[in-house]
């Protein structure tokens, strides 16, 4: 059981639950915190979570090969033997199934089909693009922000410009985050025949000036919540200060290429995040 759950990939899913519920929050424009359905909210929740969870086996049962030859991937279960390429399918394709289901049947049908659209771009676009171009990045960005936008649309049923400014920032933060573990990684990304930016132009020059582009546009989208009068002034403070922070630490990299100081940009993106999403909610209008 311990294989199947290391499948989900829960870390990572944790992740796209939180973005879910931010986004399900912001969808109930004017609903004070005692209205929210919170029924819906859990099968919001649920049906992401199978969603996202079904997603990310079947992604391990599509990079199986490519896992073995990494190191730090070599130990998951399909590659180390522990679990069988075809029952990982199998299981992978059942929770998508049953996350689809809930989606679409007890939230509404806008928020199944956004998943499902998630996982087709992530499954058939991104993933294969991996081995190709380092331009995989940029694909995977769109659907690795669609979870506010599943959340939003849970909620309300439609997407307004509230839900794209989610979008825009969930957006714009995974460059810094992934382009920082793929440089840590890059050896191995190699290895696997991975075309991540790092392994492509290894001296790091382009990394370092696709994270403090991504971080420098990523402070003025950040505001976009305050000025559609989905948050306030204490948010539009907040979301300046750690946009400065974020970008500090994709200077710092820039001027010292190492593993350290790209380590210390996914340990800032790590935090940045949940910061600015407890900010976003803290200073809602009318909670």
């Amino acid at each position: 059981m311990r294989d199947y759950i290391s499948l989900t990939k829960p870390r990572i899913t944790w992740l796209i639950l939180m973005s879910t519920g931010v986004g399900y929050f912001f969808g109930l424009r004017g609903v004070s915190f005692w209205q929210i359905h919170w029924w819906a909210l859990l099968h919001t929740i649920i049906g992401t979570g199978l969603l996202a969870s079904g997603t990310a086996a079947l992604n391990q049962w599509y990079e199986r090969d490519a896992d073995a030859r990494m190191r730090r991937t070599s130990h998951r279960p399909i590659p180390s033997g522990r679990l069988d390429a075809s029952r990982a399918l199998a299981f992978g394709i059942g929770l998508a199934i049953a996350g689809f289901a809930e989606l679409a049947w007890f939230v509404n049908l806008l928020s199944g089909v956004l998943g499902i659209a998630t996982l087709v771009s992530y499954l058939f676009f991104y993933t294969p693009l991996k081995q190709r171009s380092w331009l995989s990045t940029t694909v995977g960005a769109f659907p690795g922000a669609m979870p506010p936008m599943i959340g939003f649309a849970a909620a309300s049923g439609t997407l307004t410009a509230d839900a794209w400014a989610l979008f825009a920032i969930l957006f714009l933060w995974q460059f810094p985050h992934f382009y920082a573990i793929a440089w840590m990684y890059r050896d191995d990304y190699a290895r696997a025949g991975i075309r991540m930016l790092p392994v492509v132009e290894p001296d790091g020059h382009s990394t370092a000036r696709q994270i403090i582009l991504c971080a420098s546009l990523l402070i003025p989208v950040s505001l976009a919540p305050g000025l559609l009068g989905m948050s306030g002034k204490l948010y539009l403070v907040g979301a300046l200060a750690l946009g400065a922070w974020f970008l500090y630490s994709g200077v710092r990299v820039a001027a010292d290429r190492t593993i350290l100081r790209a380590r210390s940009v996914l340990l800032v993106s790590v935090i940045y995040l949940p910061l600015l999403y407890g900010l976003m909610l803290l200073d809602r209008p009318g909670l």
